[in-house]
C-alpha cells in the first residue's frame, strides 16, 4: 500500500501578486479549471496504483480551502493533518508518519512524499518512477525521485548520483549539493551524473520511523506528544500546539535524508516542474505564433516570449519583449524575465511595510463563500458577498460597526436578534452595532448580496462569535 504525503504548507512568494500567504499557489487554477493541489491529487488518482487515501498536511488558515477545493473533484477520504505553527517539512512528514501508523496499523505501508504545488506532464513515466521506487525500497532505506535537469538551474538543489543498478534510471547517491551559481549549474548540466532535487521521496513507514528516532529523535519526540494531543474537527485532525512548536523548524533533507547512507535515487523524466518562479510558468504553458502565454483580456502587437495574466482589466502590449505581466484586482506585476527570482524582495518590501497586498487579495474565500471587497473610505467598506447554497455566516456580532445588507440574487436567511425572515432580490436589512446577527443560504443557487459597512473600526477582527458551523467560535 502506498500512502500519498501532499504537503500543502508554503507561501510562494515568488507568484506574487496572484501567490498570498492566505491563498497561495497550491490553491491557484494556473494551469486549467483545477488548482494545483487538485491536480496533484487527479494525477494520483489516474495512475492505477495501489493508493491508499492521501493525507493533506496543512497550515490552520487555508484548511477550509482544502477541504473545498477535495469536495469539489470528489474527495471525502482524505485525512487533513493541521499544522497549528509551521515548522517546515520534517516534523510535517513526521506527523503524517505517527497518524499512518495508528491508522494502518501493521500493515506494509510505504510513504509517498509529495508537494502539492508541482506540474507532472508525463503521467506514464511517472508512475513507472513511482513503481521502481516502490520495488527499490526493498534493498534502500530511503529513494528519492530526482529530475533529469534540461537546463542549467540555478533556483533548484542537486543531486550528485552515480553507479547505475539494473535499471537505466536507478542510481546510487553520492552527495547533495546546495544552490549553484549559473556557471555551475552548466558544469553540472555537461558533465551529467547531476539532478534536480524534486523534494519527492518513498520511504517505508517502519524505516522512517527508526531513522527519524535515529536521526532526529527530539523531532519524533515533540511530534509524539503533539499527535497524542490529536482531536477531529469536522474534516481536519488537529494536534497539540505547544507540544509541536517544541520541534525544530528544519526540513526532511536537512533533519535526515542527508544524513542516511546507501541511498538510491530514482530519475524522473516527466515533464516536471515546480512551478518556483513566473518563468517557470512560461515554460510549460501553451504558447501563441510569438510565444506569448496569454491568460484573460490581452490585446498584443509586435511582442515576443511574454507572460501575461489579466485577472479584471484589459492588458494591452505593444513592442514589448520578455516581460512578465500580470493584473490582478489590487495590484499588477511587470518584470523583466530575468528578474523574476526577485520577486520575492518585493514581497518582502510590503511585509516590511505592512501592505495588506502581501497577504490577503481583494477576493477573500471562507468556509461558507466568498467576500470581495468593492470599495473603501473613511468609515465605510463596501463588499460583494456571496454564500454558497446550504452554507451559513456565524452567529455573531460586532462592537464597531453597523451592515446594511442587500440582496442582488438569491434568498437570504437573516436572524436579527430574535427574529427570523426571508430577503429576496432587491430587498434589504440593516445591522446595528452590537446586535446579534446571521445569514444563511437556505437556496439551491448562490447567495449575492452587497454589504455597506459604517463605524469606527471596520477590520475582520471585529467579529464575535456565539455559535459557527466551522468550529469558529471564541
Amino acid at each position: 500500500m502506498i500512502v500519498p504525503v501532499i504537503l500543502a504548507g508554503g507561501s510562494g512568494t515568488r507568484l506574487w501578486p496572484l501567490s498570498r500567504s492566505s491563498y497561495p499557489k497550491q490553491f491557484l487554477r494556473l494551469l486549467n479549471e483545477h488548482s494545483l493541489l487538485q491536480n496533484t491529487i487527479l494525477r494520483l488518482r489516474n495512475l492505477d496504483l495501489p493508493f491508499a487515501a492521501p493525507m493533506i498536511i496543512c497550515g490552520e488558515e487555508h484548511r477550509f480551502i482544502v477541504a473545498e477545493q477535495l469536495r469539489e473533484i470528489d474527495i471525502h477520504n482524505a485525512d487533513i493533518i493541521l499544522e497549528p505553527i509551521g515548522r517546515n517539512t520534517a516534523p510535517a512528514i513526521t506527523l503524517a508518519a505517527l497518524h499512518a501508523q495508528k491508522k494502518y496499523q501493521q500493515q506494509n505501508v510505504r510513504l509517498f512524499i509529495l508537494s502539492a504545488d508541482h506540474e507532472i506532464q508525463n503521467h506514464e513515466a511517472f508512475k513507472f518512477s513511482i513503481e521502481q521506487a516502490y520495488n527499490y525500497l526493498n534493498i534502500a532505506p530511503v529513494v528519492i525521485f530526482g529530475i533529469k535537469p534540461i537546463y542549467p538551474e540555478t533556483g533548484y538543489g542537486y543531486i550528485k548520483y552515480s553507479k547505475s543498478l539494473d535499471s537505466e534510471s536507478i542510481y546510487y547517491v553520492d552527495d547533495f549539493v546546495e544552490k549553484p551559481d549559473l556557471e555551475t549549474a552548466k558544469e553540472y548540466l555537461s558533465v551529467g551524473h547531476y539532478a534536480w532535487n524534486s523534494g519527492m521521496f518513498m520511504f517505508d513507514l517502519i524505516e522512517f520511523l527508526r531513522l527519524i528516532d535515529q536521526y532526529a529523535s527530539d523531532i519524533k519526540k515533540a511530534c509524539i506528544n503533539a499527535y497524542v494531543q490529536a482531536k477531529a474537527d469536522l474534516d481536519f485532525i488537529r494536534i497539540g500546539i505547544n507540544e509541536f512548536k517544541q520541534c525544530a523548524d528544519i526540513s526532511i533533507d536537512y533533519a535526515l535524508i542527508e544524513k542516511v547512507d546507501h541511498l538510491i535515487m530514482v530519475q524522473l523524466d516527466a515533464g516536471w516542474s515546480d512551478i518556483g518562479s513566473w518563468s517557470a510558468l512560461w515554460d510549460i504553458q501553451e504558447k501563441d505564433v510569438n510565444q506569448n502565454v496569454i491568460k484573460g483580456d490581452v490585446i498584443q502587437l509586435q511582442s515576443q516570449n511574454n507572460l501575461v495574466y489579466a485577472h479584471d482589466k484589459l492588458v494591452s502590449l505593444l513592442g514589448v519583449n520578455n516581460l512578465i505581466i500580470v493584473e490582478t484586482k489590487d495590484a499588477i506585476l511587470i518584470a523583466n524575465q530575468g528578474y523574476v527570482q526577485h520577486v520575492k524582495d518585493i514581497v518582502q518590501i510590503l511585509k516590511d511595510n505592512k501592505r495588506t497586498e502581501m497577504t490577503i487579495h481583494c477576493e477573500a474565500f471562507r468556509p461558507w463563500g466568498k467576500y470581495e471587497c468593492i470599495d473603501v473610505g473613511t468609515r465605510y467598506q463596501v463588499k460583494r458577498i456571496t454564500v454558497n447554497k446550504g452554507q451559513k455566516l456565524s452567529l455573531q456580532l460586532h462592537h464597531h460597526r453597523a451592515e446594511h445588507w442587500i440582496v442582488v440574487k438569491g434568498t437570504a436567511k437573516v436572524r436579527k436578534g430574535e427574529n427570523t425572515f426571508l430577503l429576496s432580490e432587491n430587498e434589504s436589512t440593516y445591522i446595528s452595532i452590537g446586535e446579534i446577527h446571521s445569514l444563511e443560504n437556505p437556496g439551491r443557487i448562490p447567495l449575492e448580496l452587497i454589504e455597506i459597512q459604517t463605524g469606527s473600526y471596520l477590520s475582520e477582527d471585529d467579529i464575535h462569535r456565539f455559535e459557527d458551523l466551522y468550529g469558529r467560535v471564541q
